[in-house]
């Protein structure tokens, strides 16, 4: 059975599907609608599977988000060594507001993390050779991409890894603080 956990701020979930092994090896249950709507009450509709690939121990990629009308909700896994995957609430008017939560997910173990729209999004890889993959409920919508600065010191996200040697691109180097974000619409279109 699959277990599923809110994690401080309950929206977000921690989802690790039990996986069933014998000699051969072992089979899991990545996805189950019927899981996530008995165990957590929601019922995503994913269109959309995207993996990525990160060479390299400490790469940290967002923190993004889609806002309206193509937001996003998404459901993330790692395929290949481990990653610490981190949502924060921007969801104007929310009571957790501002606040972030985080977990580590492996390949190993199998937990996945699901996003809720309203939410920017990052992973941090905790290993080399770290691959992810994750559903989205929406598809890309490059006019609706919106962004947090990964090391927002009012965030204080406290990333595992060396900050002074992290990786990301020029494009997340230069994204706003929360501070400065404007109030983000989420609404679907």
């Amino acid at each position: 059975m699959t277990t599923i956990t809110p994690l401080a701020i309950p929206d977000v979930l921690l989802i690790t599907p039990k996986r069933h092994g014998d000699a051969r090896g072992w089979f899991a249950e990545t996805w189950s609608r019927k899981a996530l709507l008995d165990g957590a009450g929601i019922e995503p509709v994913f269109i959309q599977d995207n993996q990525a690939f990160n060479a390299q121990k400490g790469t940290i990629r967002g923190l993004h988000f889609q806002k309206g009308p193509h937001p996003q909700a998404k459901l993330v896994r790692c395929l290949r060594g481990a990653i610490y995957d981190v949502a924060v609430d921007i969801r104007q008017g929310s009571s957790t507001y501002g606040q972030w939560v985080a977990a580590t997910l492996t390949a190993e173990v199998g937990e996945q993390l699901f996003v809720p729209r309203g939410f920017a999004h990052a992973y941090c890889t905790i290993t080399d050779d770290a691959e992810i993959a994750y559903k989205v409920d929406g598809l890309y919508a490059p006019q609706c991409e919106g962004g947090l600065l990964w090391s927002d010191p009012d965030l204080a996200i406290d990333w595992p890894v060396d900050l002074d040697a992290v990786i990301t691109s020029d494009k997340d180097k230069i994204l706003p603080r929360l501070r400065d974000l404007p109030a983000v619409d989420f609404t679907p279109g």
